[in-house]
């Protein structure tokens, strides 16, 4: 394995206070009838076909869909071998800083790769994605230009990350297809570490994080993926439904409560699944090679691992606070792909560390639609530092 180099992200906490600040106060405030733009789509993931497609095109907050490509980011990295599940990764005071929801991480604390994992795909920690960036790429911008360019590569031209987390930024924006777009990729890709996205809940120092994705176990067939909310976005959802050797992923942008935005994607899911192809006809998902995302550069900010777990999910040995507790994954899938969708890399993932287990999904039908709304350009701009603005 490659040599690993510390690197300090933020040496002086009353800097980091004070850029954390700077950079989460200019968002316009919206008054009490703002409604969120709405977009949505279902594509077949098996036949690539559109099945649904509502302003699919149009630049919307992607809130903590965000942390999608975040952990994408870091799946390639454990699968290069450069991080594993128990590398432990140093807290720094940025990362401490960050907006809930959390996992209150402080400032020198360790936490290890796989507890980051299941704290972004449970609580969506945006200590935790800090945390990742600065590991990965040393500073959370030279991260969120990789997230960039890694959407570029897989063909989501409408996507721009400004940082790893979803928190409010002006110009963090994409679209429901990219979004769909990614949340096929993810799957494609990693389709043992995808499991990860199915997690119902995590325990971390003593305190239980349920999954926010209130569709897994729920909803026939939903494997994942994730949920996201800001004041300025809405309430956002990407699924993933595998139903009688069908396929769809789906996106909810623009909900005005988890209730309506959830009630959508199940009408949706029902609607539309029907009508999925049972036989894969088109390629998984891939990147594009086009010279725009160059040879990744070494991990920067990891501090070496002070022994290996016994088990998957053991708190860091040297936090005084108590263990982390992950629930074990589920078995990884046999996908209905052909050869040539796996290739190698896949195969080698399905020798994951990961511990099997299935989530049993219940049947659940909702019919309540979500109205469509529509807004003007300097609607969309984001609050902070006011109830309902976070990132989760």
């Amino acid at each position: 394995m490659a040599a690993l180099t510390i690197a300090v992200a933020s040496s002086d906490p009353a800097q980091a206070r004070a850029k954390s600040k700077h950079e989460a106060r200019p968002h316009a405030i919206h008054g009490p009838s703002y409604h969120p733009p709405y977009a949505a789509i279902v594509i077949d993931d098996k036949s690539g076909a559109v099945l649904h497609d509502v302003s699919a095109n149009e630049p919307r907050h992607p809130a903590s869909l965000t942390k999608i490509m975040t952990l994408y980011l870091l799946f390639e990295q454990l699968e290069a071998g450069t991080l594993k599940l128990d590398t432990v990764l140093p807290v720094s005071t940025r990362a401490s800083l960050q907006n809930p929801t959390k996992l209150g991480l402080k400032p020198n604390q360790t936490i290890k790769v796989e507890e980051a994992i299941l704290g972004l795909v449970t609580k969506s920690a945006n200590d935790a994605a800090v945390v990742v960036a600065e590991a990965i790429s040393g500073s959370e911008e030279e991260f969120a230009a990789r997230m960039t360019r890694k959407a570029r590569a897989l063909g989501m031209s409408g996507t721009t990350y400004v940082n790893a987390s979803g928190l409010p930024a002006e110009a963090q924006i994409t679209t429901a297809r990219d979004q769909a777009m990614l949340g096929r990729a993810i799957q494609h890709r990693f389709p043992v570490y995808y499991q990860y996205f199915s997690t119902p809940t995590f325990r971390y120092k003593g305190a239980e994080m349920r999954n926010h994705n209130h569709l897994l176990g729920n909803v026939k067939g939903v494997d994942g993926i994730k949920t996201g909310y800001t004041e300025a976005s809405g309430y956002n959802l990407t699924s993933s439904v595998r139903r009688d050797e069908k396929h769809i992923v789906a996106v909810v942008l623009g909900g005005t409560s988890n209730g309506a935005r959830d009630a959508r994607m199940r009408q949706l899911i029902e609607e539309h699944i029907i009508r999925a192809a049972l036989v894969r006809t088109v390629p998984v998902v891939a990147e594009i090679n086009d010279g725009t995302d160059e040879e990744s550069p070494p991990v920067l900010a990891v501090a070496p691992a002070a022994s290996k777990p016994d088990a998957m999910g053991e708190g860091d040995a040297g936090a005084a606070e108590g263990k982390a507790e992950a629930v074990p994954l589920p078995r990884p899938r046999v996908l209905a792909a052909t050869a040539e969708e796996n290739g190698s890399k896949q195969a080698a993932n399905t020798k994951s560390r990961t511990r099997a287990a299935r989530l049993t999904a219940k049947a659940s039908t909702s019919s309540t639609p979500q109205a469509v709304y529509t807004l003007t350009q300097s609607q969309t701009r984001n609050l902070d530092r006011k109830p309902g603005s976070f990132s989760y």
